[in-house]
């Protein structure tokens, strides 16, 4: 089977804090298990780090730390060779400059609208499109 290469948006990850039963933690974990690939770059992680460890999410530090062990111990790591300025927030630009070094086939985010539909082959979609495309009969 073909490898799933995927870039996941800090709104997943922050969701699949927040919901230990909700579809965006499945989805995250479905991102790191065969035949999918979550790729990172060295931004996308410190911007995971930063935003989980926000007072207002009131996410545990146990809970951010073993998240974040759990990204960096099964992520493939890229480093994307170029900025780029294409997302309609500036601060999303990260995100497609990984797909960007990764040459991910999906970038899942919950703002979509933040995104082009597509950068090159990648493809802007919601981690419920992905759940549909990668295990459809895990969906109620």
């Amino acid at each position: 089977m073909i490898p799933l290469r995927l870039v996941i948006d800090t709104n997943i990850v922050v969701s699949a804090a927040l919901r230990p039963a909700g579809s965006q933690r499945t989805m995250l974990l479905l991102a790191m298990t065969k035949p999918a690939r979550m790729y990172v770059s060295e931004a996308v992680v410190a911007e995971y780090r930063e935003i989980l460890a926000r007072p207002e999410f009131k996410i545990r530090k146990g809970l951010q730390q073993q998240l974040m062990q759990l990204i960096v111990s099964h992520a493939h790591s890229v480093k994307p060779s170029r900025r780029l300025q294409v997302a309609k927030d500036p601060d999303d630009n990260i995100f497609l400059e990984c797909a960007d070094a990764a040459q991910a086939d999906y970038l899942v985010t919950g703002n979509p609208r933040h995104f082009p539909k597509f950068w090159k082959k990648t493809k802007v979609i919601t981690s419920r499109e992905l759940m549909d495309i990668v295990a459809p009969h895990l969906i109620p």
